[in-house]
């Protein structure tokens, strides 16, 4: 009876270590992390950036253009509610659009469209922009962090291309899932 418990206690001290182990962490520092607004969501910054001028926020999302600057390299993304460890979620929960702003080079063919990011920094104001035909205004952080998600690799067994059919939007001619993830194609 003895020798079970004790086989027992150790058989879930291993169980618990491995759980531990694979729970995933943010790729956001601890200080930044400590230091961001909790309460602040984008849905509702967006309403009124200037009123959160300085207020440290972490956001995501999947990177829609890049631009460098002499001074900055800027990202627009499109916003993305964050799962855990920080992780940007589905493009369809977006709240709509920001611009990250950092203070160095970012190359464009790393940091390229349909990436997803994970950016902390502090709101700066806003900007207004043309989308389409319409004016839009894009809160601005100035970024002290930028996390780029590594690509998503599929699955070595795809039935759709094993058996010729294919479903579900992940078959787009762009490329891109329906959540925004590139798609390695196994042709």
């Amino acid at each position: 009876m003895m020798r079970i418990n004790i086989y027992a206690k150790a058989a879930f001290a291993v169980l618990a270590g491995a759980l531990l182990a694979g729970c995933a962490s943010s790729p956001i520092s601890k200080t930044l992390r400590q230091e961001a607004s909790k309460d602040l969501t984008f849905e509702r910054a967006v309403k009124d950036p200037n009123a959160y001028k300085g207020t440290l926020v972490i956001w995501g999302g999947y990177i829609v253009a890049v631009a460098n600057t002499p001074a900055y390299t800027e990202l627009t993304v499109l916003e993305t509610p964050l799962e855990s460890a920080d992780e940007p979620g589905l493009a369809e929960g977006s709240q709509g659009r920001f611009l990250a702003r950092i203070n160095k080079f970012l190359d464009p063919a790393v940091y390229r469209k349909g990436r997803k990011v994970t950016v902390a920094g502090k709101i700066s104001g806003q900007e207004t922009r043309q989308l389409g035909k319409i004016d839009y205004a894009y809160p601005v952080l100035d970024a002290d962090e930028i996390h780029m998600w590594a690509r998503e690799k599929p699955y070595p067994y795809d039935p759709a291309f094993e058996f010729g059919f294919w479903y579900g939007p992940a078959f787009m001619d762009e490329g891109f899932e329906y959540h925004g993830e590139e798609r390695e194609r196994g042709r």
